[in-house]
């Protein structure tokens, strides 16, 4: 990425070129560097048919070729992208604090240059400029910039670069060759400089490390840790960008100090979204027949009360659904019933009977929020992310299943069908599932007396040790701690659920065994073919230190690759935190 000055006033990040076509032209003289290499293993798909590389040089040939071959997979997709940053702050101990953050989400589309579609309307999404300039050498962050990380190169050829082999190395249970990779002399400005790691079955670039380089007078580029996954059998696409500076310095007096994380996920919105039953073939059985004549026999039309909640239902479903099918929600999966567990056991402990069921999914995105849709209680991915343990859970359930209990009115204008055509960009202001203040009050309340009946109500000290952190964190997070669907956990002046403060132990920071929240992206793990999400299996890490505490932070991304070898299997590698 680049970042980009205008006059004398600012900083701004900008793009970094549009992408080349592919190219058809002849192969380009190889480096002057060479060597022979072990054998490689036996490639998949149409890479079997060539013979195996002979030397370092005939390596970098089929690297070269397959990184074409992922631009022009790329112009065929459209996957969500978000990007979440943090401005730091270093004190005078030398301790780093996040003092500012800033957040983006949209859908990215290379079919004809890098193009981004902003879901949070912040002005200039995918142009030069993002705000007015407010400030004398203020920087601001153009999120298409970090987007464009998923780019090697915009024109990847031997020609303007030499490549150095290092190691064989292991990522997960891929093994790649390491080579470091510098541009020519002659090469132009923006080439990639830094390592790549390419694995040794189809030669794929699997992540690469570092920036672009040489930059003109007037912009910079940042440092960048891109890493792909095999997602289908021989295709490995962007899921994980990790960005960060200490001390670049964009002017006299100023340096730029951030970190951030980009994700991308919905590649596959089309096949998830089919209906099964034009692709299925169902034949009803003699004892189905009978049913469906005992029911007739019996059938009425339904009263006002469950016309009534039938009617709700068809717009929690129409709403629901399309959440899911532009790529917010995820699919059902087994962390919903660990969600479901939690609210069964406030229900049951608490003998009330709804007389529907109560559903739970997981909202993709990072922001810490939670709602309602009808009878679905919705918790971000944000959010699982950073709640230490089940009784802070407990406590977000128990506050959205309260508005279910009361009977809180959930707006049905979303039972008619029409309502649900329009723009994916525009879901954030079509779909709006906040409840007024005095609901929000009636569900804290109802939320505490369900929890003091319930399993957790001897933990629930922990839960707001969770409430007092968030508070504390409110002003220097407002990207963070901001909902874009329901209400928000915390703002600068009141928290949810405060009548827990109140027995919550006071914060110390100093303490390595007290933990308030943990870092982002610790808990969650999403698939980004399929968008099913799943807990963690990583072991737990014993904290040497209270800086390894970082609670509500971004931190550096080591996804455990593996690799999908069967043809035509539907399930999807999914990564794990690499042990530390």
């Amino acid at each position: 990425m680049r970042i980009f000055q205008v006059g004398s006033l600012a900083c701004i990040l900008v793009l970094v070129g549009v992408l080349p076509a592919l190219s058809q032209g002849p192969a380009s003289p190889p480096p002057s560097q060479s060597g022979a290499i072990d054998a490689v293993p036996p490639q998949q798909g149409a890479a079997a048919y060539a013979p195996a590389p002979a030397s370092f040089n005939d390596v970098m040939d089929r690297v070269v070729q397959r990184e074409h071959l992922f631009v022009a997979q790329m112009r065929h997709l459209r996957p969500l992208v978000e990007t979440y940053l943090q401005d730091l702050k270093t004190d005078r101990s030398g301790n780093d604090s996040v003092f500012k953050d800033n957040y983006f989400l949209g859908r990215l589309d290379m079919s004809d240059g890098p193009e981004d579609t902003s879901f949070v309307g912040q002005p200039g999404f995918g142009r030069r400029m993002v705000n007015r300039l407010t400030s004398v050498y203020s920087m601001h962050f153009l999120p298409l910039g970090f987007a464009q990380m998923v780019v090697l190169d915009t024109d990847f050829q031997k020609r303007y670069y030499k490549f150095s082999f290092v190691r064989r190395e292991f990522l997960g249970e891929i093994r790649c060759f390491v080579v470091d990779v510098e541009p020519r002399a002659d090469a132009g400005v923006g080439r990639f400089m830094g390592r790549i790691w390419v694995e040794d079955q189809d030669y794929n670039v699997v992540r690469f490390n570092g920036t672009y380089y040489p930059h003109p007078k007037t912009s910079y580029y940042l440092h960048f840790d891109s890493w792909r996954l095999n997602m289908r059998p021989g295709i490995w696409l962007p899921a994980y960008i990790y960005s960060e500076e200490s001390d670049m310095k964009y002017h006299v007096s100023k340096a730029l100090h951030f970190r951030a994380q980009t994700r991308l996920w919905g590649y596959d919105l089309k096949s998830l979204n089919k209906n099964s039953e034009f692709t299925q073939i169902l034949v009803d059985s003699p004892q189905a027949d009978a049913s469906v004549k005992d029911q007739t026999d019996v059938a009425a039309d339904a009263t006002p009360v469950v016309a009534e909640r039938m009617w709700e239902k068809q717009a929690e479903e129409n709403a629901v659904e399309r959440l899911q099918r532009i790529g917010l929600l995820a699919p059902v999966g087994e962390v919903d019933k660990v969600l479901q567990t939690v609210v069964n056991n406030l229900l049951v402990t608490n003998n009330i009977d709804l007389q529907s069921d109560v559903h739970c999914r997981v909202l993709l995105t990072s922001p810490l929020e939670s709602f309602t849709i009808g009878h679905t209680i919705v918790v971000s991915r944000g959010l699982l992310d950073v709640l230490p343990d089940e009784a802070s859970l407990a406590m977000v359930m128990a506050h959205e299943l309260s508005h279910i209990v009361l009977g809180h009115k959930f707006d049905t204008k979303l039972a008619f069908n029409d309502r649900m055509f329009f723009p994916d960009e525009n879901s954030f202001q079509r779909l709006d599932f906040r409840h007024r203040s005095s609901e929000e009050e009636a569900a804290d309340t109802k939320a505490v007396e369900l929890l003091k009946n319930s399993p957790y109500k001897d933990k629930l000290g922990s839960a707001g040790l969770f409430l007092t952190a968030l508070h504390e964190r409110a002003p220097d997070l407002p990207n963070l701690i901001r909902p874009h669907l329901g209400n928000g956990l915390a703002d600068g002046k009141s928290i949810r659920m405060s009548a827990l403060l109140t027995s919550a132990p006071q914060i110390q920071p100093q303490r390595i065994d007290q933990i308030a929240a943990l870092p982002l992206g610790g808990r969650i793990k999403l698939d980004p073919w399929s968008d099913q999400v799943e807990l963690s299996k990583a072991k737990p890490v014993t904290l040497t230190s209270v800086r390894e505490k970082m609670p509500f932070e971004i931190t550096p991304f080591f996804p455990y690759l593996t690799r999908l070898s069967v043809p035509g299997n539907e399930k999807v590698a999914l990564t794990a935190p690499a042990p530390k």
